[in-house]
């Protein structure tokens, strides 16, 4: 197991800075409209910027809210004081949701185990933008792990860049004036006694090959964009055609000059230069014409049902990937449904969110006895904690 550079640590960040981006806007419901047509930008104009049914953070906080620790034991299934004790030390009763979002948005989080002044244990909860683990591909076991930040002056331009590389032996402080590790400058090399790196990965994994792990929020994002097209059309569709428009015949049109950005009529070769214009604005209630020939009419509405229909179809698509029950996505029926049918409807997002308990669950098991081990100076391998989850279904 060949111990990893600072570059390889720091390019592990890298490479996935752009798909972490891309995957916030969609948390953020952020992310720019994938299928609107040039007529319809230039319909909207600026009215009508961005557009995000927000179902990527539904379904992300729906498994995540169900992923509640409630304890530990130890092999013998005593409960483990001990352990709890640190766990609310550490505010991890309240921090632990954060990871959890983390991992099933972005595909990973982690949690960094070191001592405070004091000399006890601290977790902390660590973005994902800024930390990276690099683990051996064969055991899995975490090699070395970077963290990086930047100083910004007011401008947002970074003056600083700062580092830290954890290693099984040590951990290297780093600064930099640009951007690369490569030229940053070692300002303080502290030993590790722990002899394993204080960095824990939260992946969200599938399949073996998952390195990265993978977002919850991946699979849906071609029906996401699917879904806000097809929302963004029945808003134009309702801004121009919906509403009931009248007609006239029989009527002349008015002619208006034409101002210019000053609100001065603009001319041409001494002429000032006219329009023709509607004698009846849209807000008028009243149209009256004293020509016999005149006559008035109005045209129907467009009905937008297609619109609900599509939007119906992509919801339940969005539903069957993301294991939402209906009445998440706000799909409901006159008849209230029953404590034994909203258990029935949530039975494969339980089953979900069972199944990321025991992936996260060897990371937080790792995360106690780091703690464990720092604060009672023994080695990390004679502390044997087990996690107890909260059960995931819905109480009624």
């Amino acid at each position: 197991m060949n111990e990893p550079t600072n570059h390889e640590l720091a390019q592990a960040l890298d490479v996935r800075a752009a798909k972490l981006h891309e995957l916030e806007l969609y948390y953020r419901a952020r992310q720019p409209l994938a299928f609107l047509a040039p007529e319809a930008k230039k319909a909207l104009g600026s009215r009508f910027g961005i557009l995000g049914i927000n179902f990527a953070r539904l379904a992300v906080v729906s498994i995540a809210e169900r992923l509640r620790v409630s304890g530990f034991t130890d092999t013998a299934g005593n409960r483990d004081a001990a352990a709890w004790e640190r766990w609310l030390r550490c505010d991890l009763d309240q921090l632990a949701p954060t990871v959890h979002r983390e991992a099933l948005a972005l595909g990973e989080g982690h949690v960094i185990v070191w001592a405070d002044d004091r000399g006890r244990a601290r977790a902390t909860v660590e973005s994902s933008h800024q930390v990276s683990a690099y683990r051996d591909s064969g055991s899995g076991e975490v090699l070395g792990a970077v963290k990086r930040w930047e100083d910004l002056d007011p401008s947002g331009v970074a003056r600083q860049t700062y580092y830290v590389v954890f290693r099984r032996d040590r951990i290297e402080h780093l600064v930099s004036d640009g951007a690369s590790i490569t030229a940053a400058k070692t300002v303080r090399v502290v030993d590790n006694p722990l002899e394993v790196v204080p960095v824990v990965p939260f992946v969200n994994a599938d399949r073996v090959m998952d390195v990265h792990g993978v977002s919850e929020i991946e699979d849906l994002i071609p029906l996401l964009d699917s879904l806000n097209k097809v929302v963004s059309d029945m808003l134009v569709a309702s801004e121009f055609f919906a509403r009931p428009r009248r007609w006239a015949t029989g009527i002349e049109l008015e002619e208006v000059p034409v101002l210019d950005d000053n609100g001065q009529p603009v001319t041409e070769d001494g002429e000032v230069v006219t329009e023709a214009a509607n004698p009846y604005p849209d807000g008028d209630r009243m149209m009256i014409s004293e020509a016999p020939e005149s006559k008035f009419g109005q045209l129907d509405g467009a009905d937008l049902s297609a619109y609900r229909e599509a939007v119906d179809i992509l919801a339940e698509q969005i539903r069957a990937v993301s294991a939402l029950p209906p009445h998440y996505t706000g799909t409901v029926t006159g008849n209230p449904s029953s404590a034994d049918g909203i258990r029935a409807a949530e039975a494969s997002l339980t089953a979900r969110a069972e199944a990321k308990q025991a992936t996260f669950g060897r990371s937080w098991e790792t995360v106690a006895k780091l703690m464990a081990s720092i604060d009672t100076g023994t080695e990390v391998s004679e502390h044997t904690p087990r996690i107890v989850w909260a059960d995931p279904a819905t109480r009624s």
